[in-house]
């Protein structure tokens, strides 16, 4: 891998992405808006909306970033974009490692304004410091990507790209933890949560919401997202296509 050709890669992505109004809409703006919507289901139920909004602040970046990168890179396939740039000295991992980069930006300001619309206009009270969310939020936001990247491979139609969110996304957002503690399931659905990543990225959080400082399990919660964030990209690399037919 090529460390300039990938931060070059990241930069042409970046510019695409700041010339696509909706795109930037629907990574910076919605996110505080469901957060907002949150505040006001919960407004009177005590602390509920700072246990959901906390899990929620980690969710939104992986289940946006996973939707926007799965549809980027088969769009760049079935132009026939990436077969003309495969044709240059860019190789797959300088192409997925700069999406990931890309977007890992992208994420960070997504992150930071949906943190600071929960702590400073919807007071989110959490006991741990709200940068660390904002590390958390990007690192889930960066696995979102990784599988996004993974997924696409496999898709021939933009559509066919979303019908991969029920599949991939939402069975860890029903095992994650955020409607029933992990605890509480049943033996095997407990062994297929320990699987997935963004149980981890939860447990996190979960960590910031109880303990003042980073604790050893957040730290590792966070090392294991990482883990598979990588792994998701060296897979995508490995069943990259030039072009969609």
């Amino acid at each position: 891998m090529n460390l300039r050709i990938t931060f070059s890669t990241a930069g042409r992505i970046l510019r695409q992405l700041r010339h696509d109004r909706r795109t930037v809409a629907l990574l910076i703006v919605v996110p505080a808006a469901l957060l907002t919507l949150l505040y006001f289901m919960y407004e009177n139920a005590g602390p509920t909306f700072d246990r959901i909004a906390l899990v929620m602040l980690g969710v939104f970046p992986f289940v946006t970033m996973f939707l926007v990168t799965s549809i980027a890179m088969l769009r760049e396939r079935t132009t026939g974009t990436l077969e003309r740039l495969l044709t240059t000295p860019l190789g797959k991992l300088d192409l997925l490692f700069g999406y990931g980069i890309a977007f890992g930006l992208a994420a960070a300001v997504q992150a930071a304004v949906a943190v600071g619309a929960a702590y400073w206009l919807l007071g989110l009270d959490t006991v741990g410091n709200a940068g660390l969310v904002v590390i958390i939020a990007v690192v889930n936001a960066v696995l979102g990507v990784a599988l996004g990247l993974f997924c696409s491979a496999f898709a021939r139609t933009e559509f066919q790209a979303v019908q991969f969110l029920p599949v991939v996304v939402v069975p860890q957002l029903l095992l994650c933890g955020l409607f029933v503690p992990r605890g509480q399931m049943a033996g095997w659905l407990q062994a297929v949560s320990d699987v997935f990543p963004l149980s981890y990225a939860v447990d996190a959080l979960a960590q910031v919401g109880r303990h003042a400082d980073a604790t050893t399990t957040m730290w590792w919660d966070l090392t294991v997202v990482t883990a598979a964030a990588i792994a998701a990209l060296m897979l995508a690399a490995a069943t990259l296509r030039r072009r969609t037919g």
